[in-house]
């Protein structure tokens, strides 16, 4: 094998690790009134479910945000009632939902659209103990997928002004909120506080972010 032959094989497993690497997308929409400016503001997270309030799975949560607040410039107050900012988060997952995928030729995943090795990509079947690919058909797939989604709100502590509403949904196929919750916040703090009455779809990747207005 030559080795321009190589370094294009290299390059092309390259590409198809990159493609394949673990991606996290989320719906992020944003509004926003005059939200001050990093300037020495106290902030304090609080749970907008009052059912929250006080559990240890909210307060790692709640370490995330105060984690990207202080990034932005806002410092952590001791306790709501010292603070000029009041962050009012919350987080949920549903119940799901079935899917259903119906895959044929074109679709098979070990297969390009026309077929591996030059072929025409039959999917492997097996019959009466032997294999024989004129016996492929499409596949059917049902698979649970969840929708997550976190919620922030940011208001004027002194005054009870809105300054501030975001939200980040999510369809996966894990209902584990420990894993969805740290990927909903870093959607949603992505270029924040962003253009008021935005919605973007922010892919998070091992290598990077992508972000692009939603269709």
């Amino acid at each position: 094998m030559s080795r321009t032959l190589r370094l294009g094989l290299l390059g092309a497993v390259a590409l198809g690790l990159a493609a394949c690497a673990p991606s996290f997308k989320a719906d992020v929409s944003r509004f926003q009134a005059q939200l001050p400016a990093p300037q020495g503001q106290s902030f304090a997270v609080v749970a907008d479910d009052p059912a929250l309030a006080g559990g240890l799975e909210f307060a790692m949560y709640a370490d995330l945000v105060a984690a990207e607040m202080a990034k932005l410039g806002y410092n952590r107050a001791a306790s709501p009632e010292t603070a000029n900012l009041l962050v009012r988060f919350d987080y949920d997952v549903d119940n799901g939902r079935e899917r259903v995928r119906t895959t044929g030729f074109a679709g098979d995943p070990f297969f390009g659209p026309w077929g591996g090795f030059g072929g025409f990509g039959f999917r492997r079947s097996y019959a009466f103990g032997f294999y024989d690919p004129f016996l492929a058909g499409p596949e059917v797939r049902s698979y649970t997928v969840y929708t997550s989604g976190v919620e922030m709100k940011i208001d004027n502590a002194a005054t009870g002004e809105r300054l501030f509403e975001g939200q980040a949904q999510a369809v996966s196929r894990s209902n584990r909120l420990q894993s969805l919750v740290p990927n909903l916040v870093d959607a949603l703090f992505t270029d924040f506080p962003g253009n008021n009455g935005e919605t973007l779809r922010i892919t998070i990747r091992e290598d990077g972010k992508s972000v692009r207005p939603t269709d």
